[in-house]
């Protein structure tokens, strides 16, 4: 993805385009460039596209949580000066997406939702067993997709280098467990925001039933299917994934 990488008060973000505000906040294993579809269509739509590499691996052990993900959220878009915005979040960021909208609703005009952690997920292997094991780790991650081709080599030898780095496997572990901890299965039913699930039908990670759990436990949401799709509808569908926003944009009152 050809966009400069901005580094300022503390924090390393792509922005792009003008307009109303979508925030993105990538998964655990995810990266910004996993987005690329989402930054090459919606600006020349009139929206300014936001995504801050959130700090997985720099906080201290004792903080690395979904909780204070969500606050590092707050602090990015009080230092960007923004009123009123839509989060948007796959995996991980989705669950951070949904704490942050508990913590601090007022300013949400929205949500998207795809794969989103917060009520289960099967994680990626627990204590990563083997992870010293180049095919198995590749296994695990072709697992994430439905068309295993979306698996590249530079996808894979990204997370084989991730879970062989002790000090980002100590913090994966810490968040996965984390996102276990911090189920949000009582508090969705109070985040009134306008909510948009889309879901991959063969997601594995976080299987079709979460979706159906999300969409009953949020008051005001619409669930999208992406057949022959995994746990990454951005990166495996773009177009249908970016086909589907634009749908559920036009029927918001913002």
């Amino acid at each position: 993805m050809n966009k400069e990488l901005k580094k300022e008060g503390g924090f390393q973000y792509l922005e792009v385009g003008q307009g109303t505000t979508i925030i993105i906040l990538h998964g655990l294993m995810g990266n910004l460039s996993n987005f690329e579809g989402v930054f090459n269509h919606f600006p020349p739509k009139g929206y300014r596209i936001l995504m801050p590499e959130l700090p997985i691996y720099d906080l201290p052990l004792l903080k690395t949580n979904v909780k204070n993900l969500a606050k590092f959220v707050k602090t990015f878009i009080a230092f960007k000066k923004i009123d009123k915005y839509i989060l948007m979040g796959n995996s991980l960021g989705g669950h951070v997406a949904l704490y942050f909208s508990k913590m601090y609703p007022e300013d949400v005009m929205g949500m998207i939702l795809t794969g989103s952690s917060g009520l289960y997920e099967n994680a990626m292997g627990g204590s990563f067993p083997r992870r010293s094991d180049y095919e198995y780790v590749k296994k695990k991650v072709q697992d994430v997709f439905f068309d295993s081709k979306i698996a590249t080599k530079e996808i894979v030898d990204e997370s084989f280098a991730t879970i062989n780095d002790r000090r980002k496997l100590v913090r994966t572990l810490a968040i996965a467990k984390s996102a276990i901890r911090h189920n949000m299965a009582k508090d969705l039913p109070k985040i009134k925001i306008p909510t948009c699930l889309i879901w991959g039908k063969n997601d594995e990670v976080t299987p079709p039933d979460v979706a159906e759990e999300f969409n009953t436990l949020l008051p005001n949401s619409t669930l999208y299917w992406i057949d022959k799709c995994g746990h990454a509808p951005m990166m495996e569908h773009p177009d249908k994934f970016n086909e589907v926003i634009d749908d559920w944009l036009s029927k918001q009152n913002f």
